[in-house]
């Protein structure tokens, strides 16, 4: 009798931020990243000079959770989800944990872009959603076997999610998603009028 298994499974969590560590009150956290891009002179500026569209704080402020004491929540219980995360994917730790290495605040306007990328040197990189409009991009996510499939006809448009090229994940406000850090994403162009905010980071192991 036949058999068909799927090897090298790549794994995405989703999950509610406020089912781990203390709770975030959405609002604050959407108040906070206003604020701290208001106030980002430098932040501002490095947008400026790279075509950044928005504002990212990735190149200005790495000490959010040391400045405003709604980061340090939130870094509490993005811990808890890293280490949830970790476990599913049977990572041996030893007797070291996986642990922040760095967190930023994105701002997305209208016609804005994130660019395909990845993010070497981390274990675990992820986004926590703060503003969605409801007609604003979705993530994208790239089959990492892309590059080898050099002969390989395209998906059919029924394929099973499992097995497409690129998988589009819309989250909701307050939701959380973690993937490996070697998996290939970017956010296409902003349809939505208003502003598409979320909170990126990536977790190190070794430390």
């Amino acid at each position: 009798m036949s058999e068909i298994a799927s090897l090298f499974v790549t794994r995405l969590y989703r999950a509610a931020l406020s089912e781990r560590g203390p709770a975030i009150d959405p609002n604050e956290l959407a108040a906070s990243c206003n604020s701290i891009a208001e106030d980002d002179e430098a932040g501002q500026d490095w947008c400026e000079e790279n075509d950044f569209p928005g504002y990212t704080s990735y190149a200005s402020l790495t000490d959010l959770p040391w400045r405003f004491s709604i980061f340090k929540d939130l870094v509490a219980a993005l811990d808890k989800h890293v280490a949830a995360f970790a476990s599913d994917l049977a990572f041996d730790l030893g007797d070291k944990k996986l642990k922040l290495e760095d967190i930023w605040i994105n701002i997305l306007p209208e016609g804005g872009i994130h660019t395909s990328h990845l993010h070497p040197h981390s274990v675990i990189s992820g986004t926590t959603y703060v503003a969605m409009p409801e007609d604003t991009s979705a993530i994208k996510f790239e089959d990492p076997r892309l590059p080898m499939m050099m002969a390989a006809p395209g998906r059919r448009k029924d394929a099973p999610e499992s097995l497409r090229n690129f998988v589009y994940v819309k989250p909701q406000v307050g939701e959380v998603l973690l993937w490996e850090s070697w998996l290939r994403h970017e956010v296409p162009m902003n349809m939505s009028e208003d502003e598409r905010v979320s909170v990126s980071f990536n977790y190190a192991w070794g430390s």
